[in-house]
Formats: C-alpha cells, sequence, structure tokens
C-alpha cells in the first residue's frame, strides 16, 4: 500500500475521532451549564481529560515506536469508546458530587484515547511522508498543513454536532451514538493499516526518552503558552459568555463550529501564507515569531474593547474572535509543521508525544484559568490572561533555532 493511501487513511481516521470528540466538549459543557454548575466546576469536569493528556502524550509516543503507530491507534479509538459508554451512564439520580465524580473520571478516559490517537497519526504523517516518492520540507508542511488543518475543520462540525445531538437526542443517545460511529471507524483502521508501521527501536530511560534537542524543547515550551492562551477563555469564558446573552444551545454550537472550521481552513492554507525555504528553517522559524507577535497584539486589543465596554460589544468579540483564529490558525500550524521538521525519522512518534505532552500541558492550564478566571472577572480577565500568555509565547519563540541540531538518541 503506498505512503499517500496510509496518510489518507489515517487522516480519515482522524476525522472521525475528531468529530465525536468536538461534539462531546459541547454536549458535557453545555449539558451541565443548563444543570446550573458553575464557570469553575465546568472547567473542573475538563482538567483530569486535560492532564491526562501530558502522560498519555508521553507514553503514547514511546508505545508507537515500540509497538507501532496502528496498535497505539487502535487503542486510542477503543479508550474513546470506552469514555463514552461509561459517560452514558451517569445517573440523574446521584448526588452533585458523585455526579461530577464520574463525569471527571469518564473526561479522562476520553483525555487519555484523544492523545493517544493525536500522537499515533501525527506521527504516521513522519513515517509515510518520508516513505514517500516526493521528500522535502515543502511535502512535509503541506501534508501537516492539510492533516491539521481539516482536523479542525471537523472538530468545528463536531461542536455544532455536539449542540444539535443534545437538543434532539439528549445526552445519553448522544453518547451511544458517537460510540456507534467510532466502532465503525476502529473496523476501518484495524483492517487498512499494516500493524507495525512506524515501529523503531524506543528510548530505553526516561533520561534519553527527554533528552530531546533545543528546537523540540524550545518549541514545547512556545506550545504550552500558545494553546493555554486559547483555552483561558475559549474552553468555559466564551461558551458561557454567548449562553448568558441570550444564545440557545444549537446556536452556541453553530457559531463555535463555524469558527472552528474557519480556523481549520486557514490551517490548511498556512503553506500559502508563509514563505519556504530549502532548508524548511531559515523562512519558517521567523513566520513562527511574526504570527505570534501578531497574536498578542489582537488579543490585546480585543481585551481592551471589552475593559471599555464599547458598543455592540457582543459583535466586537464575534468580530475579535474571527480575527485571533486566523493569526492563532497560523501559528499552530507553524509550529505542527516545526515539531516535525525538528523531530527525527526514527523516533518521531516520541518526538510528537514529547511535544504534544507540552500542548496537553498548555491545555489544562488553560482550561483551569478559563474557569477562575472568568468567575473573578468575566471575559476581561480571560482575555487578560490570554494576552499575558501570547506574549510570553513570542519571547520563547525568539529562542528557536534556524538550523537542526542532533540531540542524544535523536536523528538530525
Amino acid at each position: 500500500m503506498s505512503a499517500a493511501r496510509h496518510y489518507a487513511i489515517v487522516t480519515a481516521a482522524y476525522w472521525g475521532f475528531t468529530l465525536t470528540d468536538g461534539a462531546l466538549r459541547m454536549l458535557v459543557l453545555l449539558h451541565f451549564y443548563r444543570l446550573g454548575y458553575s464557570s469553575v466546576t465546568l472547567a473542573f469536569l475538563f482538567l483530569l481529560y486535560e492532564a491526562a493528556g501530558i502522560l498519555a502524550n508521553l507514553i503514547g509516543g514511546w508505545l508507537a515506536t515500540r509497538y507501532g503507530i496502528t496498535r497505539m491507534l487502535t487503542v486510542g479509538l477503543a479508550t474513546q469508546i470506552t469514555g463514552f459508554t461509561l459517560l452514558s451512564l451517569l445517573d440523574p439520580g446521584w448526588t452533585a458530587a458523585m455526579s461530577v465524580a464520574w463525569v471527571v473520571a469518564s473526561q479522562g478516559i476520553c483525555g487519555v484515547a484523544k492523545d493517544l490517537t493525536k500522537t499515533a497519526s501525527k506521527s504516521a504523517i513522519k513515517v509515510t511522508q518520508a516513505q514517500a516518492k516526493e521528500q522535502g520540507a515543502g511535502q512535509l508542511f503541506k501534508w501537516v498543513a492539510w492533516f491539521t488543518g481539516s482536523k479542525n475543520a471537523m472538530k468545528g462540525l463536531g461542536f455544532f454536532l455536539g449542540g444539535l445531538l443534545l437538543q434532539t437526542l439528549g445526552f445519553q443517545a448522544s453518547l451511544w451514538a458517537m460510540a456507534g460511529l467510532l466502532a465503525l471507524v476502529l473496523l476501518g483502521v484495524a483492517t487498512s493499516l499494516p500493524t507495525m508501521m512506524g515501529k523503531s527501536k524506543a528510548s530505553k530511560s526516561a533520561k534519553e526518552l527527554f533528552a530531546k534537542n533545543a528546537g523540540i524543547n524550545a518549541l514545547a515550551a512556545a506550545r504550552v503558552v500558545l494553546f493555554g492562551a486559547r483555552d483561558v477563555w475559549f474552553v468555559v469564558g466564551l461558551p458561557v459568555f454567548l449562553y448568558s446573552l441570550g444564545w440557545n444551545f444549537t446556536g452556541v454550537g453553530t457559531f463555535l463550529a463555524a469558527w472552528t472550521i474557519g480556523y481549520g481552513l486557514v490551517q490548511a492554507a498556512a503553506p500559502s501564507l508563509v514563505k519556504r525555504s530549502a532548508d524548511g528553517l531559515s523562512r519558517e522559524v521567523p513566520a513562527a515569531r511574526l504570527w505570534s507577535a501578531l497574536l498578542a497584539l489582537v488579543t490585546i486589543g480585543l481585551a481592551a474593547a471589552v475593559a471599555l465596554e464599547l458598543p455592540n460589544l457582543e459583535w466586537i468579540v464575534v468580530g475579535g474572535l474571527g480575527l485571533f483564529g486566523f493569526a492563532f490558525a497560523v501559528n499552530s500550524s507553524v509550529h505542527s509543521y516545526l515539531i516535525l521538521a525538528y523531530a527525527g525519522s526514527e523516533k518521531a512518534a516520541e518526538d510528537v508525544g514529547f511535544y504534544y505532552a507540552a500542548n496537553a500541558l498548555g491545555r489544562f492550564i488553560g482550561t483551569l484559568l478559563s474557569g477562575l478566571l472568568y468567575q473573578w472577572g468575566g471575559l476581561l480577565y480571560a482575555l487578560v490572561g490570554s494576552a499575558l500568555m501570547l506574549v510570553i509565547c513570542w519571547l520563547v519563540t525568539l529562542g528557536l533555532p534556524t538550523v537542526r541540531a542532533q540531540a542524544p538518541g535523536v536523528a538530525a
């Protein structure tokens, strides 16, 4: 089977996973907000989901290197089905404490599933690109951009699907329907991809696993604050803000879906927005710095508009979110390319796992602060927190190397 076909199968499988994962986010958020849960409690529901991803990425990358990417992809899909099934068993007659504990635990399982699947899928791109006849930084950037952009478009559809399912089928039936969809995806992956794809010699110690090169370390640090800056106002603050203005479930889900789909389309188009270089770094790294600075400026401006309570603030926030999404999409796409550019081919899964562990840490911090800051000062505090993180992100990108360096245990 050709490398391009492997790439297409992995992408399609991740589409199916992401569709249900986005729907799950809306289902949980809107269902429990309707039940009267505070913004802090809503954030708490997602904390284990995000925290589990930190360890899942690190271990998942190591396991994918040792046992093959296909096996980890199937494990991730099966784990998500388990999480959906457990969440559907939630009993309305339970106490609030019992309900929260059950949802947090089920979400934790889904968090493990998400990051096992993501690490395996992103690693597959590096492996299949290395096998393709057309090689080089340009081919890799195109594949990464399309994969990431299309994945986020599917996530946007998932937001819409979550709001629609909640309003039509209800909480429990929606989870059963999504579990059934993922079972079909799992069957397709298990019968279509070679079992040992991506298998290589894994690191033998924690020291070797964490001995990444300077580019990966700096990029991981930037990723922490980049995704923290998004989630600090996107996870709880924005949906609750819109719902509090009178938007219904489907309206909130549809808007977030449209935003995420647009964000995904920009990610897919990123290769045409960023000047390319023969070495794959000398122009791409300055682009990461430029777009980080632009994103910080957009967020500072949006926070100022909220602080000044400008007229038509609702639509200023909606428009500002569009600008934020455009700049964030280019940033994310460039970062997703750079991690594979810095990573070695033999242990790509480990390098990607380490990077996405940082990504999960950023989401965890952003999710926690999203509930706290919105509780303390509404959308303004959440935006100020986001702006501060983005300034830090820009500062960190100044340390990204523009040449590849070989680190212990990592192929240049």
